[in-house]
């Protein structure tokens, strides 16, 4: 009988065993190569601290409202799939099922399980995953989005002074892509030295550690830009003192995107530098809809866009993707390095 990974509790994931249905015949059967978690949004509600637990986002009133009597909670424990990206290949297909074959590898959201039963008619997430391509590659298709939304939300343009907050999958895509772009200045923070360094190699050119207590971080930002300090930042991080040290290093008139799923924020000081310094925090999600530029611009060509880089080999993920575990062991993998020890992985992976 196939597994699955699953959160049984807050905090604590096992494998579970589940049955396989018949496919329908507008579907196809995968089997499953690699497949990995989201370390953010998805860490937040397996510690049993996501909003969704006792309230929904209600799109009426464009707010968090509670849930009636005897509604199922948003994270439900026992049955939960962790996982969010996978890659496999397809193993059966249904008999109306044209734009896919047997044998064909594929790439798309789901958890991290042994197999997936897929939608194969008009569903562009079952994205074709050519021969040769990274399948950490794809495995970076959901993080790209919301990096990209991010960059594009910070407004960076060539010659601006930037910095990215938060080095997990998240930001060190947003860092290679504001490379891209050509910024005067680019600078990476991030508490975990594996992740730094990760940060240099893509082409940061100041690094720094928000945990060194001798580092004002905002200060430092500002001396490395001759006081001006940095145009844009994208932070990626959620902690409160990445958002202050952020504002204290933000130019006049700077742009914050913020992209994290944070919790509550503590030690937030507005009354300091980002009320004298005129600066902009955007709530950047690249899932939203509309989106800021709307019509031009929506969740499908964020998703398109990504895919086009990450096949086309612009964004490197060899080293994001990091550890690998196999699937047998993804339960004490997934508790060690995306919950207890988070300076042991960047994005975790699970090989099958």
């Amino acid at each position: 009988m196939p597994k699955a990974l699953i959160a049984a509790a807050p905090g604590l994931a096992e494998l579970q065993d589940y049955e396989d249905r018949p496919i329908r015949s507008d579907e196809v059967r995968i089997q499953v190569e690699y497949a990995s978690p989201k370390h953010g949004t998805e860490l937040v509600d397996f510690r049993g601290q996501s909003p969704f637990m006792a309230e929904a986002f209600d799109p009426a009133w464009l707010a968090f409202m509670p849930r009636t009597a005897g509604e199922r909670p948003g994270v439900e424990f026992g049955s939960w799939n962790l996982g969010n990206m996978y890659v496999g290949r397809i193993v059966e297909a249904g008999k109306d099922v044209k734009a896919y074959a047997v044998g064909q590898r594929v790439a798309s959201y789901g958890g991290i399980r042994e197999t997936h039963i897929a939608p194969a008619i008009d569903n562009y997430r079952l994205r074709h995953l050519p021969e040769g391509a990274s399948w950490k590659a794809a495995l970076c298709y959901d993080p790209a989005q919301f990096a990209l939304g991010g960059v594009r939300d910070a407004l960076i343009r060539p010659g601006d002074a930037a910095c990215v907050f938060g080095l997990g999958a998240i930001g060190l895509l947003a860092l290679q892509m504001i490379r891209a772009v050509g910024p005067g200045f680019l600078a990476a923070v991030d508490p975990i030295a594996r992740r730094r360094d990760l940060a240099r190699s893509y082409g940061a050119d100041l690094v720094l550690d928000p945990s060194d207590p001798a580092l004002d971080i905002g200060l430092e930002l500002k001396k490395a830009t001759g006081r001006l300090g940095v145009d844009a930042v994208v932070e990626t991080s959620g902690h409160g003192s990445a958002l202050q040290a952020a504002l204290r290093g933000l130019a006049y008139g700077g742009r914050v995107s913020y992209v994290a799923f944070s919790k509550e924020i503590n030690g937030l000081r507005l009354g300091r530098e980002a009320h004298f310094n005129a600066g902009d925090i955007v709530f950047s999600r690249a899932s939203s809809e509309p989106n800021r530029d709307h019509p031009r611009w929506n969740r499908r060509r964020i998703e398109d866009s990504c895919w086009a880089m990450l096949m086309g080999g612009r964004l490197d993920c060899q080293s994001i993707v990091d550890p690998v575990v196999p699937f047998l062991g993804s339960a004490e993998g997934f508790m060690r390095h995306v919950d207890r020890e988070p300076e042991s992985s960047v994005k975790l992976g699970v090989w099958f």
